[in-house]
């Protein structure tokens, strides 16, 4: 958060600076007017189509963040679903799958969101600890009916975990377009630039209008780019869902 902080406040002491010196060593004369014709014009169009490009990218960025949560919860209640399940199966084939099931949370939370969170992908040993509690999940010939439902709920919740599992794997890949990135960049730029096109007389007013622009788009910029890995950054989604349960 300091960090975002001090870059908010640097890019705008740098804005105002440049605005400073613009006015010192290209003085608006007594005779000279504003010039708000065609520059205001397309001010005004670059500054709408940034508008739009900032909020189609923090909408997009929100959504993923909010799906990464989604995946994560559902993926941790399945495994507590799971843990819990065991108990209408055999003695021992309770046992181990409660191990499993435990392992496989242990590996998540130590090994693969530290990875995550450096913005590396979960590797494969994940779904290899899966594999060893689905095969801890099938059932003996001999089961009993209540046995076979816990079985089936259990291979159900299998399903459920498998699914939300891949919804975090493709949560931790995704990131915004080069494009957008291009297009918020140079738009921001663009859009600070423009400030330069209009006759400020005053120049305290305009090194305070600058200054204030330069520090939103910084500031609406980062926060796009903390929201864009889910997993790693300022708003990271972390392993609580998992921690509550193990």
């Amino acid at each position: 958060m300091t960090e975002t902080l001090a870059i908010v406040v640097g890019v705008a002491l740098l804005a105002a600076a440049v605005v400073l010196v613009k006015h010192r060593l290209w003085p608006l004369g007594p005779d000279d007017e504003p010039r708000e014709d065609v520059a205001e014009y397309i001010s005004m169009m670059v500054g709408v189509l940034y508008a739009l490009i900032l909020g189609l990218a923090l909408v997009s960025v929100w959504d993923s963040h909010s799906t990464a949560e989604e995946h994560t919860a559902t993926e941790a209640g399945a495994a507590h679903q799971i843990h819990l399940l065991a108990d209408g199966l055999p003695g021992a084939q309770a046992r181990a799958l409660r191990d499993q099931i435990e392992a496989y949370a242990q590996h998540v939370t130590a090994t693969e969101w530290p990875a995550m969170a450096q913005g590396e992908l979960p590797g494969g040993a994940g779904w290899q600890l899966l594999d060893h509690v689905r095969a801890a999940a099938q059932l003996p010939a001999d089961a009993t009916p209540a046995q076979q439902v816990a079985g089936l709920e259990t291979l159900g919740q299998l399903g459920t975990l498998d699914e939300a599992r891949r919804g975090r794997e493709a949560d931790a890949a995704q990131s915004l377009s080069p494009v957008i990135w291009l297009g918020l960049i140079t738009g921001g730029l663009l859009t600070v630039a423009f400030m330069f096109m209009f006759g400020v007389k005053r120049s305290f007013t305009h090194v305070v209008m600058v200054m204030g622009l330069s520090a939103l788009i910084t500031f609406t910029v980062l926060l796009i780019y903390q929201l864009d890995s889910p997993f790693k950054g300022l708003f990271a989604v972390g392993p609580d869902a998992f921690t509550r349960y193990f």
